[in-house]
């Protein structure tokens, strides 16, 4: 086909290619656009595995944690309350993990059960570390969850941020009281916090859950004794 096309064009010859003006590109192309020419010369001065990262800048976790650095509260004074302890980037990270597994399973909240799941998706806390010694996943949470709550409705698609359920929201409460009982101001509300908040929920799924693979007072009384510590703890 490209054969027949170039057939049919016209060859030049030496006559015609010396009577026919020779215009420089300059004058073939449009006006230049000095701001693009500004902005095409910057990003070739810029080299390729730095460009990404300085045109399109991604939200660090720390940036996303000054904004979000007190979790959702039932309690209207600790909304604009400054003098609170600030939860730590992990216990954040960890409430973002449980908001996505609750669309995961499509439940129209998220529970104690989906906190539980978030701490352990997150998976580099001290806590997570202790859940995992004991022989709790996040595999086995997932079931567990099935069995006690049943499957979502297959057609149901949950809201971008699928809103507390009671029992959660007090296990949130519960964890910054109890830090302000242990610590008053000082430190992080972290997700040694926010576990013994769910477990102090006694009638909720994560409570039931967690006693369902072995949970107990004791081990929940070994955690509180590192909650206000980031130390590498000792498993039996």
């Amino acid at each position: 086909m490209a054969a027949r096309i170039l057939s049919f064009l016209p060859i030049p010859t030496a006559s015609s290619r010396s009577s026919a003006p020779v215009k420089s590109m300059s004058s073939l192309s449009p006006p230049p656009n000095h701001h693009a020419v500004r902005l095409r010369s910057f990003l070739f001065a810029i080299p390729i595995s730095v460009a990404p990262s300085l045109l399109f800048p991604r939200p660090s976790l720390r940036s996303a944690a000054s904004v979000v650095s007190i979790l959702p509260t039932a309690k209207p004074e600790r909304a604009s309350a400054e003098k609170l302890p600030r939860w730590s980037l992990r216990a954040i990270k960890a409430f973002g993990m449980a908001e996505l597994e609750a669309r995961k399973l499509k439940y129209p909240k998220t529970g104690t059960e989906a906190l539980l799941m978030g701490i352990l998706v997150e998976g580099t806390s001290e806590t997570a570390k202790f859940l995992r010694a004991n022989g709790i996943t996040v595999f086995k949470l997932r079931e567990e969850t099935v069995k006690l709550l049943g499957k979502s409705d297959m057609y149901f698609f949950s809201p971008e941020h699928p809103p507390l359920t009671e029992p959660a929201q007090r296990a949130l409460d519960w964890a910054v009281d109890e830090k302000l009982k242990s610590a008053g101001e000082d430190g992080e509300i972290t997700t040694a916090h926010l576990l013994l908040g769910i477990w102090s929920e006694k009638e909720s799924a994560g409570h039931k859950i967690l006693a369902s693979l072995g949970f107990d007072d004791e081990k929940a009384s070994e955690l509180a004794k590192s909650a206000d510590k980031d130390i590498v703890m000792k498993y039996r």
